[in-house]
């Protein structure tokens, strides 16, 4: 309950912001991107990092807001120890609050849900027998245009999965249509 109290609040946040900009839209449409970086685990049995990938798209209705939505492989998270390793992934989608700082430079926001995968449930969790589930993801970034149509991306989010927290920090590039 205590996540989506959380989840809730950081939507409300990110929506009242947009309104508050309102109708100065300046950047809209669509865009796509790719992103590399790295995934984090240190919880229960797990303590593991491992090379992440990640594409998404997204529709920017104004310069301060948009919609978002991905794919987030996570690559395979070793556990203490001995164990089998666990492949992690998600589909997301999440608003996006973006703050312009210049011209070219931004920070944004980013809260909603995902649907994760793993290849099989996790053991340090009693009584865990879900392989797959709907938990809250989010995350903070800045961005970099260097024209009009693309752009870098650094962003740290969390995806939580049931009670473990997989984090990704990573390199991403922006493509706007």
């Amino acid at each position: 309950m205590k996540k989506n109290k959380m989840l809730s609040t950081a939507l409300v946040a990110v929506f009242a912001s947009a309104a508050a900009f309102g109708a100065q839209a300046a950047d809209t449409g669509f865009y796509a991107g790719a992103g590399v970086g790295q995934s984090y685990v240190d919880e229960g049995a797990y303590d593991d990092e491992d090379t992440a990938f990640s594409v998404f798209g997204g529709y920017q209705f104004n310069r301060y807001f948009g919609l978002e939505g991905g794919y987030a492989d996570f690559g395979k998270l070793e556990p203490r120890g001995t164990g089998t390793p666990l492949e992690a992934s998600s589909v997301y989608l999440t608003a996006v609050g973006t703050v312009p700082i210049t011209d070219n430079f931004s920070a944004y926001a980013k809260a909603g849900f995902q649907r994760w995968d793993l290849d099989r449930s996790i053991p340090s969790i009693v009584g865990n027998t879900d392989d797959n589930g709907t938990d809250p993801t989010y995350g903070l970034g800045v961005q970099y245009r260097f024209t009009d149509n693309v752009a870098l991306r650094g962003e740290y989010s969390r995806f939580e999965v049931e009670d473990t927290d997989l984090d990704l920090a990573q390199i991403q590039l922006r493509y706007d249509f």
